[in-house]
């Protein structure tokens, strides 16, 4: 099958650090190619990849400081997209809603993965005009918001079975706060829950420059006045697995609706619980008293958290390998993308019969 992946170009495919969709985008265009289909990405230029690689801006958009305003190159890339999609079975698009406008003489022929939010009302609008677009969501809850629109499926994320390590022996001291700094992930919220446990906890996460002042004004200060916090930074894979191996459980303590939360199932595929507020995606993600306990408020997660460090590793890693490895989400895409075809193939019987078309040697 010809499969086009499309990006956002703010992070690399994969990401260096910190970067939620491209990493998935990179998760999925690697396991087709290893499937034996023929990918094209189109991303930043310094993407690595087996796939054939279409460059739509020099370098990924985030680290690159001489970048003012990313929109010109995304619609850059849509063009070309947009010049070469005759070329494609599946053109998957994972940039959200900017290339709807452009897709009109190809639409039967994407699919696109929401990765964000659709809980806010500007975008109800917006998709509703664009309702035959076929889509697909990263958990039931994501979609909840908007109704009405072409859903095809939800597959959930997965991650590469060897990426991350799995160490049966740790039973870590401290507990994980891993992601972004910002007040919907709640890391206020996790110096709380580990202070009135009185365990040490490691801050792994990004500062975006637009959540620089409640790092400044709130989470600096809370971090300085409590000894046993540390702030890590941002964290590459490697030292992702070491991070959360090592950890006696990871806290997720979110208060917005979360789309599905990749930290979760990083975490899982380390045979770390998860002990996590149930906004969002987060009941879908975790199996509850076997991966993690959902939890409500800080004093469940403060009462959660002893149960969770007497959780099974091995049968937390074991759930990963079943529900959430990139085997799994690249067979649930490839059902999909053939679902698409199958019914073009159908529209296609009742016109007028052609000598080729662009399904001919779709397999």
């Amino acid at each position: 099958m010809k499969i086009a992946q499309v990006a956002p170009l703010f992070e690399r495919v994969p990401p260096k650090l910190y970067g939620g969709t491209e990493r998935v985008v990179s998760y999925l265009t690697e396991e087709l190619v290893r499937k034996g289909h023929d990918v094209t990405l189109f991303a930043s230029g310094d993407s690595l990849t087996a796939a054939r690689l279409v460059p739509c801006s020099p370098t990924a958009l985030r680290l690159n400081p001489s970048i003012e305003d990313e929109l010109p190159y995304h619609l850059l890339m849509l063009e070309k997209v947009s010049e070469r999609a005759a070329a494609f079975d599946i053109v998957h698009f994972h940039t959200d809603l900017i290339h709807l406008p452009s897709t009109h003489g190809f639409r039967d022929k994407t699919l696109t993965t929401l990765h964000g939010r659709l809980d806010r009302p500007d975008l109800v609008p917006f998709y509703r005009t664009f309702a035959d677009a076929p889509l697909v969501s990263i958990s039931d809850n994501q979609r909840e918001p908007i109704s009405g629109l072409n859903w095809r499926g939800t597959i959930h994320h997965g991650l590469p079975g060897d990426m991350l390590r799995f160490d049966p022996s740790s039973r870590g001291e401290y507990l994980a706060f891993l992601g972004r700094i910002s007040p919907e992930k709640g890391p206020d919220t996790a110096i709380r829950i580990a202070s009135n446990l009185g365990l040490p906890l490691k801050i792994a996460a990004k500062i975006d420059a637009l959540d620089r002042p409640y790092w400044d004004a709130e989470i600096a200060p809370m971090v300085t006045a409590h000894p046993k916090v540390e702030f890590v930074g941002e964290v590459s894979e490697r030292q992702k697995a070491t991070f959360l191996a090592g950890a006696r459980a990871l806290l997720f303590p979110i208060s917005w609706r979360e789309p599905f939360g990749l930290v979760m199932i990083e975490a899982m595929a380390c045979g770390t619980p998860v002990v996590a507020f149930g906004a969002g995606a987060v009941p879908e993600v975790i199996d509850e008293g076997v991966t993690g306990f959902v939890v409500n408020n800080i004093a469940e997660a403060v009462a959660a958290v002893p149960k969770a460090s007497k959780l099974d590793r091995a049968r937390i890693r074991q759930v990963f390998e079943k529900r959430f490895t990139a085997s799994r989400m690249a067979d649930d895409y490839l059902r999909l993308y053939r679902e698409l075809l199958d019914a073009d193939l159908e529209v296609d019987q009742t016109r007028p019969a052609s000598k080729s078309g662009p399904h001919a040697a779709m397999l």
